[in-house]
C-alpha cells in the first residue's frame, strides 16, 4: 500500500505573471538560487524542457546531492513540475516527491505564485514523513520573489 498527500503555499508577488514565469518556467532560476541556497546544479542531459535531468549539490553539511527531471513546463497555464529522479527522498521510500509551481495571474501588475509538493510514500515508510518540510522550498521561493522585486522595472 502507498500513501499520497501534499503540502502548499502561496504568496504574492508585485510583478505581472509573465515577468515571474519568465523565471520560473526556465533555467533562469537556477542562477537565482544558485549559490545562496544551492551549491550548484548541473545539467545532466537536455535542454530545459521536459525529460532534462538536473543534479542538485547542496552545500557542505546539507542534504545529499540528487537528481531531478522536469515533468511539465506549461506556458500557457504557467505551470512547472519538477519530480526528485534520483537520490533524496526516494531514499527515504518515495515513490514520488514532486515540486509543482503554479503562476496564477492576480491582475497587470501581480500575481500569485504556488508552490505544491505532491507526495507519494510506501506504507513501510511512514516514519520518513516526519523529514518533509515545505519550509526550505518557501526559502527558495522568497529567494525569487525577491529577486523578481528587486530586478522589476515598471
Amino acid at each position: 500500500m502507498k500513501v499520497t498527500g501534499s503540502l502548499s503555499a502561496e504568496t504574492e508577488v508585485c510583478v505581472p505573471a509573465s515577468e515571474a514565469w519568465d523565471i520560473y518556467g526556465s533555467g533562469k532560476v537556477v542562477g537565482v538560487v544558485v549559490p545562496k541556497l544551492f551549491k550548484q546544479i548541473d545539467v545532466v542531459s537536455g535542454d530545459g524542457s521536459p525529460g532534462t535531468i538536473l543534479e542538485v549539490t547542496f552545500h557542505p553539511g546539507g542534504p545529499p546531492t540528487y537528481q531531478e527531471i522536469i515533468h511539465t513546463v506549461d506556458n500557457e497555464k504557467m505551470v512547472k513540475e519538477i519530480d526528485i529522479y534520483k537520490g533524496g527522498f526516494l531514499d527515504l521510500g518515495f515513490n514520488l516527491f514532486r515540486i509543482r509551481w503554479d503562476i496564477i495571474a492576480k491582475d497587470e501588475k501581480s500575481c500569485i505564485v504556488k508552490l505544491t509538493l505532491i507526495l507519494d510514500i510506501k506504507e513501510e515508510s511512514m516514519a520518513n514523513l516526519s523529514h518533509i518540510s515545505i519550509v526550505p522550498f518557501v526559502g527558495m521561493m522568497t529567494t525569487v520573489n525577491n529577486y523578481l522585486i528587486e530586478t522589476h522595472k515598471d
